[in-house]
């Protein structure tokens, strides 16, 4: 697991009247928005489900490093088996969905507690709300970073907004991409094939074929990419201006 990095978007998804906070936990790095503050019980969970990953990586270390599918474990924790299925499908290594697997089963737990819950972990976003919402895209030095938006209505359901970048953070990526944001029921997956395409975009030429890439996943709702000024759309999202 990497070295923490500045998380310098933080501001940018829409949650008014909604308690925020931050907890850490070694890499770990979450803001959550929720109706109340909820730092001891998020931290709890973020514990567990971090030992159950770090747990089975000491009993098979090559699901840490791998980049390709991992084989099914119907006696892996089930955090584990979301890893591996959204690895799968995406076509990649499971520990690529990990940020946005562990917003998403943190952001379960919290539920109990709060009917309204947000958590991003490094730029993947779990959400549960009653209100349409909309997450910026933040995009590095492009000049369409922070200008351009996701409004997204939910219908009272989860739905998961990740993004991976060639250009900015820590993440491992083989493209070029400025950002890759996709937008799914399951966080897991949206990681993941916003990894997988993310490595197919070489540069601004690539964006039709990242696009078809990620329409042909099951489950993906929609994708964005953004390459220096050029953006490409495709899915049931409404993209907006940010001013």
């Amino acid at each position: 697991m990497k070295a923490y990095t500045e998380r310098t978007y933080r501001n940018i998804i829409s949650a008014n009247k909604l308690i925020s906070f931050r907890v850490v936990v070694k890499e770990t790095d979450l803001l959550v928005r929720a109706d109340r503050e909820l730092a001891a019980e998020t931290e709890k969970s973020v514990i567990r489900y971090r030992r159950l990953i770090e747990e089975y990586i000491d009993r098979f270390p090559s699901f840490l490093h791998t980049l390709t599918s991992f084989p099914d474990d119907q006696f892996a924790p089930p955090i584990v088996r979301d890893l591996i299925e959204a690895g799968k499908l995406a076509g990649v290594g499971p520990m690529a969905s990990v940020a946005g697997a562990i917003a998403e089963w943190v952001g379960l737990d919290l539920l109990i507690y709060s009917q309204i819950v947000i958590v991003e972990n490094g730029g993947d976003v779990f959400i549960k709300t009653d209100k349409p919402f909309t997450v910026g895209i933040f995009a590095g030095s492009s000049p369409l970073s922070n200008k351009v938006g996701l409004e997204i209505d939910s219908g009272d359901k989860q739905v998961a907004v990740c993004t991976s970048s060639g250009t900015v953070g820590h993440s491992l990526s083989m493209g070029k991409s400025d950002a890759v944001t996709v937008v799914s029921r399951s966080a897991s997956l949206a990681d993941a094939t916003a990894t997988a395409v993310g490595n197919l975009i070489s540069d601004k030429k690539a964006i039709d074929k990242g696009l078809s890439f990620a329409e042909s996943i099951a489950g993906v709702m929609g994708v964005v990419i953004v390459v220096g000024d050029k953006l490409g759309l495709k899915g049931d999202l409404k993209l907006i201006r940010i001013s």
